[in-house]
């Protein structure tokens, strides 16, 4: 899976465990972009600021089971097959 930290907004204080527990390669935007699955990370202040994308599907729902073990919240998991702002989950803390 690839990862990229978007230019002009603050990381959350969560981030490291995110590094810390995925595996992930730093990429660009755009070649994080251009996976199949991308997933958002809302930081305090509602940004996305971490785009996270993978190729397949199993690697998608791995990275959203992780997610789920750090505490995040999807924010789209009750609306199935919807992406919002390109991602097809946006994880938050509560």
């Amino acid at each position: 899976m690839k990862t990229t930290l978007i230019d002009g907004f603050t990381p959350a204080k969560f981030d490291k465990e995110i590094a810390g527990n995925l595996l992930l390669e730093s990429a660009t935007e755009d070649e994080v972009r251009a996976q199949k699955f991308l997933i958002g990370v809302r930081n305090e202040d509602g940004d996305i600021y971490r785009l996270i994308g993978a190729t397949k599907h199993n690697s998608f729902t791995n990275a959203v089971e992780e997610l789920e073990d750090l505490e995040l919240t999807d924010e789209l998991a009750d609306m199935d097959g919807t992406t919002h702002e390109g991602c097809d989950a946006i994880f938050r803390q509560e």
